[in-house]
């Protein structure tokens, strides 16, 4: 656990373009997973892929705050990365609700956003049905959230309860607690994604996502924080999967009001994992996007 004032992202760095990206994941995700998204705007862009806090290799923190994430988002591209100037943000499910509280909180960081199949309201109300595809558990590939808090709170409490259940002293490795967790999480590519979360240490393996934290905050993390009469005012590319339900026709009101300048796009036969489950096509939307002339 860290001081929330001195928090430390871990990132890693892909390409070496002109045009700087930033890619905020999901619940549950790291900035790995974008990986193969990231190679796919090279030569023009270099990326920056950030474990957000409490997950990967990033520091913990006391509190699950959208507006504190943000800041420390801010902070760390504020020293580096974005110290020329603004970049563009992508952030997919919660890293996309991150990347909408940035820009709305320090504007002068970004320049372009995409919003990755999430909407800036509780996602409460939103499907549990979508589900994560099965070619789809590679380190880089894998989709970034094994159903976000919103998309079915229960679901998401069963996995976290599922993950804090297992004894990591009765588990020799990963194949090990895989097989733990066989009966409780039955569907093998959720376990394949969950599990990437697991590492050795000198004493045995532990979790890196704050499982204590992620599990009190469900509620938290399933909201929208308010952030008063903030708006954002530079172009905003708002894109879905045609099959998930986290964008709907009657969120449109709170994102222009939000961001009034946004295009609205779905991805057809994608669903909330659009990255993994449509890559090149994801790719091909942010190239049209973010490569284009600027205003």
């Amino acid at each position: 656990m860290t001081d929330s004032d001195s928090i430390d992202l871990f990132t890693r760095t892909v390409g070496d373009g002109e045009r700087r990206v930033v890619f905020l994941h999901g619940l549950f995700g790291r900035g790995k997973n974008f990986t193969r998204i990231a190679k796919g705007l090279e030569p023009e862009c270099t990326s920056l892929l950030v474990d957000l806090p409490n997950h990967g290799r990033s520091d913990w923190t006391e509190e699950f705050d959208y507006r504190a994430m943000a800041d420390h988002v801010a902070a760390t591209l504020r020293a580096d990365f974005a110290a020329a100037g603004p970049v563009d943000v992508i952030g997919h499910s919660m890293g996309g609700k991150v990347a909408m509280v940035l820009a709305l909180r320090h504007p002068e960081l970004v320049d372009r956003l995409v919003v990755e199949d999430i909407s800036p309201v509780g996602t409460e109300a939103a499907k549990s049905g979508d589900a994560v595809s099965d070619d789809a558990v590679s380190d880089d590939a894998v989709s970034d959230d094994a159903g976000d808090a919103g998309s079915g709170g229960s679901e998401f409490d069963h996995l976290l309860s599922s993950l804090r259940a297992l004894d990591l002293g009765s588990v020799a490795d990963r194949a090990a607690a895989d097989e733990a967790l066989s009966e409780s999480i039955p569907n093998r590519t959720v376990r394949g994604f969950l599990l990437q979360n697991l590492r050795s240490g000198d004493d045995g393996l532990f979790w890196e996502p704050n499982l204590e934290l992620l599990h009190e905050s469900l509620a938290v993390i399933g909201g929208f924080p308010e952030l008063g009469d903030a708006r954002f005012d530079h172009p905003v590319l708002w894109v879905g999967g045609a099959k998930s339900d986290y964008i709907r026709p009657e969120y449109g009101e709170a994102m222009r009001a939000l961001f009034p300048r946004t295009t609205r796009m779905m991805i057809k036969d994608a669903g909330h994992w659009l990255h993994s489950e449509k890559p090149e096509e994801f790719i091909a939307v942010l190239r049209g996007f973010l490569l284009d002339d600027r205003d």
